[in-house]
C-alpha cells in the first residue's frame, strides 16, 4: 500500500462540486491529487482511491481494504490479504487496530516516537518490507501514462476512469506474458 501525489493541470480546477469533492488540494506546489494504491504481491494494482493532495495516506486504509477483494484459487475462501506492507506514513495505532480486527499482519515500521524508551524495536519482518519496492515500481508504471502523471480531468470520476484504464492495461500486459 502506498500513496503518490499527482500534479493537477490548471484547467482541472473549477468543477461544480468544489475542490474537496473533486479530489483537488492546494499546497505550496499548486493543485494536486493524491492517489492511494493497494497492490497484490506481484505489483499489479488491486484498488485505488483519490483524494485531495494534502490528505494523509493513513486516512484511506479502510477505503482501500474495502475495495479489490480477490478470491485466490489456491486459498480456499480467502478474500483478504495475509499481510499489508506500508511505509512509516501508515504507522498509527488506528491503522494497526484496523488491520488486527481484520486479521491482517501489519508490516509497517514504527516511527521513532512509537518505539519503546529502551531503544528496542518491535518485531518487524524486514524481508517482507523489502518487497514494498513493487508498489513503488507500480506507481512508476502508472505514471508512464501522461494522463495519470498530470491530471487534466476536472471531475474526480473521470480521473478514476483513466486510472482504471491504466490499471487494466497493466493487468493485460501481465497476462500476455
Amino acid at each position: 500500500m502506498d500513496g503518490t501525489v499527482v500534479r493537477a493541470h490548471q484547467h482541472a480546477a473549477g468543477a461544480v462540486g468544489g475542490q474537496e469533492h473533486e479530489a483537488l488540494g492546494r499546497s505550496r506546489g499548486g493543485f494536486s491529487t493524491k492517489v492511494h494504491l493497494r497492490a497484490e504481491g506481484d505489483g499489479k494494482p488491486l484498488a485505488f482511491v483519490v483524494s485531495a493532495g494534502e490528505r494523509h495516506e493513513s486516512l484511506y486504509v479502510e477505503a482501500l481494504l474495502a475495495q479489490g477483494r480477490v478470491r485466490l484459487p489456491d486459498a480456499v475462501g480467502r478474500a483478504r490479504p495475509e499481510r499489508l506492507v506500508g511505509e512509516w506514513g501508515y504507522s498509527y495505532p488506528a491503522v494497526r487496530r484496523l488491520l488486527a480486527r481484520r486479521r491482517i499482519a501489519a508490516v509497517i515500521p514504527r516511527r521513532r516516537n512509537q518505539r519503546p524508551g529502551d531503544g528496542r524495536y518491535a518485531p518487524f519482518d524486514r524481508g517482507a518490507y523489502r518487497e514494498r519496492n513493487r508498489i513503488e515500481r507500480l506507481v512508476n508504471r502508472l505514471k508512464q501514462a501522461r494522463r495519470i502523471a498530470t491530471r487534466y480531468e476536472k471531475r474526480a470520476a473521470h480521473y478514476v476512469a483513466m486510472l482504471t484504464l491504466a490499471a487494466l492495461r497493466l493487468w493485460l500486459r501481465a497476462a500476455a506474458g
